[in-house]
Formats: C-alpha cells, sequence, structure tokens
C-alpha cells in the first residue's frame, strides 16, 4: 500500500478522535493533531528539518472547518461580538499570515521543543484553569491589535486555532465567557486559514518535501482528519452532557503531560 494512503487511513482514526474529544471536552484539535503527525509523518518521507512545520501546518488547515462550525453555531445562539473585529481582525490576519514565515526561521528542534513546552502550560491550564479576574474597562484599539497579532502568531506557531489563549485574555477585557467564546471561535477559522495561507507560501519552493504537500501542508493527512472530526465533533458535544467532563478533563491533561514531556526528551 501506498505509504501516504497508510497515513491518510490513519488520520481518518485520528480526526475521529480529534473530532470527538473537541467536542466533549472543548479543546483545540492541535493537541492531539501535532504529537501524533509528529510521529507518522517521517513514514511518508517529510525529512526532520521541516517535520514540525509540516506537522503544524496540516494540524492548521485542519482547524478551518471545524473552526467554521462552531462559529457559525455560536453565531446562531447571538454569542460573537462582532464590534471586536474593527480593532482585532487586522491583527489577527498579520500575526497568522506572519506565523508560517516565523517558524520557517526556526530550527526544527527548536520549535518542537517550544511546542512541547506549550503542550505542558495547557497541560497545567486545563488540570487547574487560571481563571483572570475582569478588567473594568475594555483596552484601547491599539493595544487590542498588538494583542490579536500576538495570540494569532503564538496560535500560528503552534498550530491551535488560539482559543486558549484568547479566552482568558478576552475575559480579563471584561467579556462575558459565552461571548469570549463565540469570539474565539470566529476568530479561531481566521487564524487558521490565514495562518494555513501564510505556511503554505513559506514552505511552496522547499524541493525535500515528499508528494501532497501544498507548501507545508501535507494534504492526505488533512483530508484525513476532517473528513471524520466534522462526523465525531457533534458525538462528543452530545457525550459532554452525560459524561463528567470535569473529571475528563484533568485525566486528559495528565495524557498531554506525558506527550508534552517526551517530547521534550526526544
Amino acid at each position: 500500500m501506498e505509504s501516504w494512503l497508510v497515513i491518510f487511513c490513519i488520520c481518518l482514526a485520528l480526526g475521529s478522535i480529534i473530532g470527538f474529544m473537541a467536542g466533549l471536552l472543548g479543546i483545540g484539535g492541535g493537541l492531539i493533531a501535532v504529537p501524533a503527525l509528529l510521529y507518522f509523518l517521517p513514514n511518508v518521507g517529510v525529512p526532520f528539518e521541516h517535520l514540525p512545520h509540516v506537522a503544524i501546518a496540516t494540524s492548521l488547515a485542519a482547524i478551518i472547518l471545524t473552526s467554521l462550525s462552531s462559529a457559525l453555531a455560536h453565531n446562531k445562539r447571538g454569542n460573537i461580538p462582532w464590534g471586536l473585529f474593527k480593532p482585532m481582525l487586522p491583527g489577527f490576519v498579520v500575526g497568522a499570515i506572519c506565523s508560517g514565515f516565523v517558524s520557517k526561521l526556526i530550527d526544527a528542534s527548536n520549535l518542537q521543543q517550544a511546542f512541547a513546552f506549550f503542550v505542558v502550560l495547557m497541560a497545567l491550564q486545563m488540570a487547574f484553569p487560571i481563571k483572570p479576574s475582569a478588567n473594568e474597562s475594555m483596552p484601547k484599539a491599539a493595544f487590542l491589535f498588538i494583542a490579536a497579532a500576538v495570540i494569532a502568531l503564538i496560535a500560528g506557531l503552534m498550530g491551535i486555532g488560539g482559543g486558549v489563549l484568547l479566552v482568558p485574555f478576552l475575559t480579563w477585557c471584561g467579556l462575558q465567557m459565552r461571548n469570549a467564546v463565540g469570539f474565539a471561535a470566529a476568530t479561531g477559522l481566521l487564524i487558521a486559514l490565514f495562518g494555513s495561507i501564510g505556511y503554505s507560501l513559506a514552505g511552496w519552493n522547499l524541493t525535500a518535501l515528499p508528494q501532497g504537500t501544498f507548501g507545508f501542508i501535507y494534504v492526505p493527512a488533512l483530508v484525513g482528519i476532517v473528513i471524520t472530526s466534522m462526523l465525531t465533533a457533534p458525538l462528543g458535544a452530545k457525550a459532554a452532557t452525560k459524561w463528567p467532563t470535569a473529571l475528563l478533563k484533568k485525566i486528559f491533561a495528565g495524557f498531554l503531560a506525558i506527550v508534552g514531556l517526551k517530547l521534550m526528551l526526544t
């Protein structure tokens, strides 16, 4: 069997897990997808010096459709404060597009270490959530622009939608949680879209990448993840109403911590 077809089938299974866990625990798929892709992508000829870049770019591209469905659902419920887009949208676009080019400047081992450290931090946040106290007034437009650019840049470098960073920031700005989550869902789509464009352009002329790549994005893995994650996310959301999600989050946080530490030592 062709190696790309093997990866495609593996990513079908991976996508089903990502979708279900995203619906169940409200986590970004990148925290699952990137470590798995780091393990499997060498089998299709992705060289080590580009391995983290391809894994992160592919994860980011997979977020586009999942973020779209989430954003539409929040918009239907009136949870998205559209007025915030005026000061923050330019920052999201700039930070997301730059992420692909910035990642290209970072050595593969350093990028993997940075992702591993980020995973451990997210595990700690999931197990022991920090709830910042709300600010009395919304920051000025210039501050919101800079914050959006930084959040989008970090999200793009880590292959995530940015909700884990944006929601605490917006609640600190005084936004209600439902509006913060709704806005993060909508902007996660933009970060993933423009971040994917940045990664595609940054890896466009590289000859060392295998067939099936679109810039840094490995298409067979992307398609496999998207197909099943879109199907299983509603199942996870349904299970969240019946399962003990608080306990499951702590268990999953422990798993993430182990994965992050293992990546650090690799």
